[in-house]
């Protein structure tokens, strides 16, 4: 009876033994894939520093084979210059966890050596974790130089800015523009947004720095971008940025968008009305929470920039047309400045022209006086170019006149019949003009303004009453295009 009860209990614990070899053999399963899946390479080591096992990633890392350091003391490898320094060694020395930094055949590896107690508080096993951060050095490396680029681009830009500020002058003479000035410097204290109108040429860009210059941002620069010189299928990636390989012919560690550059300061969108639509939803959703994501990236930079805009385009009818986005239009005209046109403000005609008399005349050393003819067929002029006219037919008198007086047979034909009201009062004829010459610099200048009115020859005709014909062979007689 008592053998019977002694070879049952026998059966019970070798079906119970095996039972836990099977468990023991499935968790050391377990453990062995742990180990060799992990991307970190793994080192352990018995109490005497002896090599006990590495995983794949710490053959791949060191580039080596299991079988040439299993078996070995880490003190042996550290004599034969395998390693510099031993993470190993380090925790068993201690009993404490040991992080170090190495060197290990030109890569840069960060090694954890943590030691492993028994029971009593002892040693047992050490075990080295170890991870390749070379690329991860490179990368914040190349991150780093990056940064100092953007900043020297930065600072050279605002060097620029402040330079080319300095040597424009803001003439105001008449109501309008005194307002449009006094407007722009009111809202240079605040961070609205600033919608700035009016014909091309007329100081727009001059408007906007004026506000960038005495913004509490003018020690930070004022990018300036214009919407319409930038192909559409660049505006998104030049606008906001890009990253590495977003798309073909993108540079390979990507590129900070115009916003970024602006972190800070202001970013100036000249010509916002040929900006195309799909950027128009991408710049909403910036000025709605101050965040950009450059394309082909998922992290969203939170950035600091004011956002100026303007155009000579009507956008509440580009809106009606549905071509501007309504919200963003909204977004945009927080504060509107309206700049007018030079032939809205008079009184700044001639204070204009005898700045910019003196200004190219001082670059090039030449000294010009305007005559009192010259000086009243300037003036009633419009200038539908505006301001920039103005500066080019200023620098074209300098340059070309060849005495030093400027007067009206040195003026360009539209001007010196007087503009697009042609008479023959007012001191535009004078004795060395022939009546035919002065029919002729009529009839040149009525054409000019037809051309610009109307855009053709058919029109032209309607307008003038006479035939298409004759409109063709005075413009070729005149040799207007």
């Amino acid at each position: 009876m008592t053998e019977a009860v002694t070879g049952s209990v026998t059966a019970l614990d070798l079906e119970e033994m095996a039972r836990q070899m099977l468990a023991f053999q499935d968790l050391t399963r377990e453990l062995d894939a742990i180990i060799d899946s992990s991307s970190d390479g793994l080192w352990i080591c018995d109490a005497d520093a002896v090599v006990i096992r590495i995983n794949p990633a710490s053959e791949r890392i060191n580039n080596i084979q299991a079988s040439e350091v299993v078996g070995k003391n880490m003190r042996d490898l550290l004599d034969q210059g395998f390693i510099d320094r031993s993470a190993a060694l380090e925790a068993l020395t201690t009993g404490k966890v040991v992080s170090q930094l190495q060197n290990r055949q030109g890569r840069k590896l960060i090694s954890t050596g943590t030691p492993v107690l028994d029971g009593n508080g002892r040693v047992i096993r050490v075990v080295v974790s170890e991870r390749d951060v070379t690329e991860i050095d490179n990368l914040q490396r190349e991150l780093e130089e990056q940064e100092a680029l953007r900043d020297q681009f930065r600072s050279h830009m605002l060097e620029m800015q402040q330079a080319d500020l300095a040597s424009r002058s803001v003439i105001a003479r008449s109501p309008l523009m005194v307002n449009a000035l006094k407007q722009a410097l009111k809202v240079s204290a605040v961070n609205s947004t600033v919608l700035i109108l009016g014909e091309s040429g007329v100081g727009k860009g001059l408007i906007a720095e004026l506000i960038h210059k005495n913004s509490s941002r003018a020690d930070k620069p004022l990018i300036e971008i214009n919407c319409g010189a930038i192909p559409e299928s660049l505006i998104e990636s030049e606008l906001f940025g890009y990253e590495k390989g977003a798309f073909t012919g993108a540079q390979t560690a990507g590129k900070p968008g115009y916003l970024e550059l602006a972190d800070g300061g202001i970013l100036f969108l000249d010509e916002i009305a040929e900006l195309p639509q799909a950027a128009q939803v991408k710049l909403l959703r910036f000025l709605e929470n101050g965040r950009v994501v450059r394309l082909g990236g998922t992290k969203a930079r939170t950035l600091d920039v004011r956002i100026l805009a303007a155009t000579h385009r009507n956008l509440d009818q580009m809106v009606k047309d549905g071509t501007f986005r309504l919200d963003l239009y909204y977004r945009l005209n927080v504060i509107p400045i309206h700049v007018p046109a030079l032939r809205e403000r008079r009184d700044c005609i001639l204070p204009l022209v005898r700045h910019y008399i003196d200004l190219f005349g001082a670059r090039d050393s030449i000294r010009k006086r305007l005559t009192r003819a010259a000086s009243d067929a300037l003036l009633a002029y419009d200038y539908p170019g505006n301001v920039r006219q103005l500066m080019n037919i200023c620098e074209r008198l300098v340059v070309m006149t060849e005495t030093d007086l400027i007067d009206v047979k040195d003026l360009p034909a539209e001007i010196a019949v007087g503009g697009n009201q042609p008479t023959m009062g007012g001191g535009v004829w004078h004795d060395e003009v022939t009546l035919q010459e002065t029919l002729d610099k009529v009839e040149k200048a009525v054409l000019v303004k037809a051309l610009e009115t109307h855009g053709n020859q058919v029109r032209m005709a309607e307008a003038l009453g006479v035939n298409q014909s004759t409109i063709a062979r005075k413009l070729k007689k005149h040799g207007i295009a």
